[in-house]
């Protein structure tokens, strides 16, 4: 007889239509926050941000018929400037893709799923370093979760989702997940071990 572990129990906390109106709501504090889109830049952390930034894109060229979206978005690769790599098992790096009008004296705002440690988005600083000097760097995440071990702050979440550190927040998108391959929108929180 063969042990079969029983599957995690967990519970939707945003569908599709949470998950649209959180992105409508932090497009519009962007551009209320930079004031417009002027000088604005979206930079995805991969994998689950890029897909945000660009719906984001998307939700404030809606707003700002002058923005073209396309030119805002752009992909930024942290694994390298990860302090974690050893504790985790290996990825590949994603390509950083920016905006033709770089980052130099832009304000970026960094889009990622979910925001825990802070450890991500620490890296993420460290990698724009390396690319220019943004006038300003913001962060904009979909849930919140807490449990910060860096003095890190989001200034555009979606969800504050206070869980248990031993909790999974799973955030499952459209642009790259099936559910018995159907496409979903959602944010579940799967109980610990």
């Amino acid at each position: 007889m063969t042990d079969v572990a029983a599957p995690v129990p967990s519970r939707v906390v945003l569908n599709q239509g949470d998950i649209d109106r959180a992105l409508t709501r932090i497009a519009h504090e962007i551009l209320e926050a930079n004031k417009g889109s002027r000088d604005l830049v979206l930079l995805g952390i991969p994998r689950r941000g890029y897909p945000l930034a660009v719906r984001l894109a998307n939700k404030i060229a809606a707003a700002d018929p002058s923005v073209d979206a396309a030119a805002i978005v752009g992909q930024l690769d942290v694994t390298m400037f990860r302090d974690d790599l050893s504790h985790q098992p290996a990825r590949p790096p994603y390509p950083t893709k920016l905006p033709k009008s770089g980052i130099d004296n832009k304000v970026v705002v960094l889009i990622d799923d979910v925001l825990y440690s802070g450890r991500t988005i620490r890296a993420a600083l460290d990698a724009i370093v390396d690319l220019g000097r943004p006038r300003i760097v913001r962060l904009a995440v979909l849930v919140d979760r807490g449990h910060r071990e860096l003095p890190i702050r989001a200034d555009h979440v979606g969800k504050n989702l206070p869980t248990a550190s031993s909790e999974k927040v799973r955030v499952h998108l459209e642009e790259l997940d099936t559910v018995d391959g159907a496409p979903v929108n959602e944010v579940v929180i799967e109980a610990g071990a």
